[in-house]
């Protein structure tokens, strides 16, 4: 029984593959120069987070660029480089005095005079201060009540060896 179900899973799977093959070869660059289209311009630009706070940085990738490409916003971040390839990559850094709202970022190829552009959102405020670890010290009073834990349980660790050490009454 479980022979039989893993089988028609596998052949259920491999149906799947079989028929979604011709849908990704007809999408296929047929120049050569880059993934869809590859210097017809940008396109399908994904922004992440969409909502960033002031400070924060964000993922924009977008498709078409197969020779790299910029990502501007005019007062938000500095321009940032897309990476070369199928789908190209930049990760821009929001300015800390970056007005809140909606804004709008364009997208230019290296090998296409077309722009195409995304919104996202900037959030008030400074982003967590997450990734900083060791940086910060402890306060006096997280020092003070952590020497007295240690105090506390050297003065339980000493008692209870001398009282194991002490022989019982009535023994020899």
């Amino acid at each position: 029984m479980r022979v039989l179900r893993a089988l028609t899973v596998t052949a259920a799977a491999c149906a799947v593959l079989g028929l979604s093959a011709p849908l990704a070869s007809a999408n296929q660059d047929p120049g050569g120069r880059g993934g869809n289209g590859g210097g017809n311009g940008p396109s399908n630009i994904s922004v992440n987070p969409f909502a960033v706070h002031q400070g924060s940085t964000m993922q924009v990738s977008a498709a078409g660029c197969g020779h790299g490409g910029t990502v501007t916003s005019h007062g938000n971040f500095s321009p940032a480089n897309l990476s070369a390839g199928s789908i190209g990559f930049a990760t821009v850094r929001i300015f800390n005095h970056a007005s809140p709202g909606t804004h709008t970022l364009s997208v230019k190829c290296n090998d296409s005079n077309l722009v195409a552009t995304a919104r996202f959102r900037i959030l008030e405020g400074n982003p967590s201060q997450g990734g900083i670890g060791g940086s910060f010290g402890p306060s006096t009073a997280e020092t003070a009540i952590g020497a007295g834990l240690v105090g506390a349980s050297a003065l339980g660790a000493g008692a209870h060896v001398m009282r194991r050490r002490r022989p019982l009454r009535g023994r020899s």
